[in-house]
């Protein structure tokens, strides 16, 4: 849905309800696209970062292998 500036200052409430609701809303002036209307995403609480990080955390443990040491790694070099 296009929607030219001037038209958009009457009827803003609605405007904003329809791209809450999932609608693409472009702002356009002089016939061009401006401004797109795009819903805010909700915040996260707490808990669920907190859930987030540790799933990142785990899957990062779980890709993690034993590996030789690095103070050691260029011994071959000088014998």
């Amino acid at each position: 849905m296009q929607v030219s500036l001037t038209e958009a200052k009457e009827q803003l409430t609605e405007l904003v309800r329809r791209a809450e609701a999932g609608d693409e809303v472009i702002l356009t002036q002089n016939g061009h696209a401006a401004v797109r209307l795009v819903p805010v995403k909700a915040a996260q609480d707490a808990t669920s970062r907190r859930a987030l990080l540790e799933a990142v955390r785990a899957a990062g443990a779980a890709k993690a292998t034993a590996r030789p040491s690095a103070a050691r790694s260029q011994d071959f070099l000088y014998g």
